[in-house]
C-alpha cells in the first residue's frame, strides 16, 4: 500500500486513532537517549492530527512515562495520550493502578546487579525502568555486546525467569510487566472509540503492535527491516508528510 491509499482509506472513518513510536520514529536515534526530541516536522505533523476533527492522537513508547513526557515536550494541558513502558504506564494514569512491593524490591536488586555487570563493559550502560531495566550498547564495542547480553540473559534466567524480554535498536529490555504495544493499541482503541487506527514505528517491539492491527487499520513501517506493516517510509520526514496529508484530508472531507 502506497502513503496515497493509506490517507485515502483512513480519512473517511468516523473516528480515527493515531498512535506513534518515539524514538526512530518521531525522534533520531541518538547517543544520549534523554537529549531525544521531534523532528520539527514530526511536531508539526502532530499538531495538525490534533486539529483535525474526530481524530485521538497517542505516543506508544517503551520509554517510561516520566521520561517521555520529557522527550516528547508533554505537560498537563497536552491532548495526546501517552502509552509508555511498552503500555504498562498510561497519561491520564488510571486511578486503580497498584504495584506488588515485593516486584519492586526484585527490580532494583536486579538493575543493580545488571548495571554492575554493564559497566564491565566499555560503552554500555544499564537504564532503570519502571518495571525493569535496559542494557544500552549503542556506543559499545560490537565482539562485548554478545558477551554482555549473555550475562544479563543468565541473571535474569536465574533470577526472575517470568520476566518479559524484549530487544530493540542497540537495547536488551527485562519487565515483571508482560504488556506489550498491541495491548496499548487495543486499551487506546477502545478509550477513544476509534473506528481506524494507523500506528507507526521502526522496531522489533512495535511489531506486536502492527500485527495487532485490524481490517480498516493501517501499519506504517519506518525505515528498514522485517514487518507486518502495509506501508515503509524511508524515515521520519516521509512518515511526517502522510500523517500531515492524512490530517488535511481528514479536515477536508469534514468542511
Amino acid at each position: 500500500m502506497t502513503p496515497h491509499a493509506a490517507i485515502a482509506q483512513l480519512a473517511p472513518t468516523r473516528h480515527l486513532l493515531v498512535a506513534l513510536d518515539f524514538d526512530g520514529t518521531l525522534s533520531p536515534l541518538v547517543d544520549e537517549p534523554m537529549s531525544a526530541r521531534m523532528l520539527p516536522e514530526a511536531r508539526a505533523a502532530l499538531d495538525a492530527l490534533v486539529a483535525a476533527p474526530a481524530t485521538s492522537v497517542a505516543l506508544v513508547s517503551g520509554r517510561t512515562l516520566h521520561d517521555l513526557r520529557i522527550i516528547a515536550e508533554h505537560d498537563d494541558d497536552a491532548p495526546v495520550l501517552l502509552a509508555a513502558s511498552h503500555g504498562a504506564e498510561q497519561w491520564p494514569a488510571p486511578e486503580d493502578e497498584v504495584t506488588d512491593a515485593a516486584a519492586l524490591a526484585l527490580r532494583d536488586e536486579l538493575q543493580g546487579a545488571a548495571a554492575r555487570i554493564a559497566g564491565e563493559q566499555e560503552g554500555a550502560w544499564v537504564e532503570p525502568k519502571a518495571f525493569g531495566f535496559a542494557v544500552h550498547t549503542r556506543l559499545a564495542a560490537p565482539g562485548s555486546v554478545a558477551p554482555l547480553h549473555a550475562a544479563v540473559d543468565a541473571l535474569v534466567a536465574q533470577r526472575a525467569p517470568h520476566w518479559r524480554r524484549r530487544l530493540g535498536h542497540d537495547v536488551l529490555e527485562f519487565s515483571f510487566r508482560s504488556e506489550g504495544k498491541d495491548a496499548a493499541i487495543a486499551r487506546l482503541r477502545a478509550q477513544t472509540g476509534a473506528t481506524a487506527v494507523l500506528f507507526a514505528g521502526d522496531d522489533v517491539t512495535d511489531e506486536d503492535a502492527l500485527r495487532s492491527l485490524a481490517r480498516g487499520d493501517v501499519g506504517v513501517r519506518v525505515g528498514g527491516g522485517e514487518t507486518a506493516a502495509a506501508v515503509r517510509v524511508e524515515g521520519i520526514r516521509e512518515l511526517s508528510s502522510l500523517l500531515v496529508g492524512l490530517a488535511h484530508e481528514r479536515a477536508r472531507l469534514r468542511a
